[in-house]
C-alpha cells in the first residue's frame, strides 16, 4: 500500500544577501523581553514554520518525523504507534497519515486537542500507572514508540542535556515494556556525552541503533535523534 509523503522532502533555506533581505526584523517591544523577541523573529523567519502552517501540521516538528521516516521507513501502513509527549500533535498527525487511522495512541501529561484517527491519552510517563494505561489501550503491544519530548529550557546547556536524557531514558523504559518483537524506538536526545549509558542499553535491546539529525532541526540546536530498530526483548508474541 502506497503512502503519502507530504512534506517529507528536503527544503533549502535562503542564504546570503537574498536571505537577509527577506528576513522579518523585529524590535524589542515595550513589555517584551529580548529573548521573546528573538524567539518570535526566529519563528517568523523559519521556513518550516510556514510549511507546517500551510500543510495543516500543528508544529514544525512534523517535518523532523517525516524526514526520519523517509530515511528509516518505520511508520509502515498498519503499524501500531505510541507517540510519547505528543502535544501539540505534529508527530501524531504524521503517524496517522502514514500508519493509518486507528493505529496511533498519543500520550501527554499536558492537555492536547484531539487528532482525527488517533487516541489521545492523558498520562505522565514518569508515573508507573501510565504504563498500565497505555497497555490497556494497546492490548498486545505496539510496533513503534516515538518520543520528541524535551523539558523546558533552562538556558544552561549541560543541565538541559541531562534533563532531556532523563526523559529519553523514561521513554526507553516505556518502549521496552510495550514494544512487540522487531519494534522500533525513536527518541530525541542532546549531544553531550551523558547519553552513553542509554545508548549502551538500547544497543543491548535492539539489533541496530542509529543517529540522525533532520534538516528541520535548527542548526544551532544540539538535538539529535536515535533510531533503534528490531527490538529483541519483547514479552509480546509477534
Amino acid at each position: 500500500m502506497s503512502r503519502s509523503r507530504r512534506g517529507g522532502g528536503r527544503t533549502r533555506t535562503p542564504r546570503g544577501s537574498a536571505a537577509k533581505r527577506d528576513q522579518v526584523r523585529l524590535k524589542t517591544a515595550r513589555g517584551r523581553k529580548a529573548s521573546s523577541t528573538r524567539w518570535l523573529s526566529r519563528q517568523l523567519n523559519d521556513p518550516f514554520v510556514a510549511r507546517a502552517k500551510k500543510a495543516g501540521y500543528r508544529s514544525r516538528a512534523a517535518f523532523k518525523l517525516t524526514e526520519l521516516d523517509d530515511r528509516f521507513r518505520f511508520l509502515r501502513a498498519g503499524a501500531r504507534v505510541v507517540d510519547l509527549g505528543a502535544a501539540p500533535g505534529g508527530w501524531t498527525q504524521v503517524a496517522v497519515e502514514r500508519a493509518g487511522r486507528g493505529n496511533v495512541i498519543a500520550v501527554d501529561v499536558s492537555p492536547m486537542d484531539p487528532v482525527a484517527g488517533a487516541l489521545v491519552v492523558s498520562a505522565d510517563i514518569l508515573d508507573g500507572s501510565a504504563i498500565k494505561t497505555i497497555l490497556g489501550a494497546t492490548e498486545r503491544g505496539v510496533d513503534v514508540v516515538l518520543s520528541d519530548m524535551a523539558p523546558a529550557s533552562t538556558g544552561h546547556r549541560s543541565t538541559d542535556h541531562l534533563r532531556i536524557v532523563a526523559l529519553a531514558e523514561a521513554a526507553f523504559d516505556v518502549a521496552c515494556r510495550i514494544l512487540r518483537p522487531h519494534g522500533v524506538f525513536v527518541a530525541k536526545v542532546y549531544q553531550g556525552g551523558s547519553e552513553r549509558e542509554l545508548l549502551a542499553a538500547m544497543k543491548a535491546a535492539f539489533r541496530m541503533v542509529k543517529h540522525a539529525k533532520p534538516v528541520a532541526s535548527r542548526r544551532e540546536s544540539a538535538e539529535t535523534y536515535v533510531i533503534a530498530v528490531d527490538f529483541r526483548q519483547s514479552g509480546f508474541e509477534a
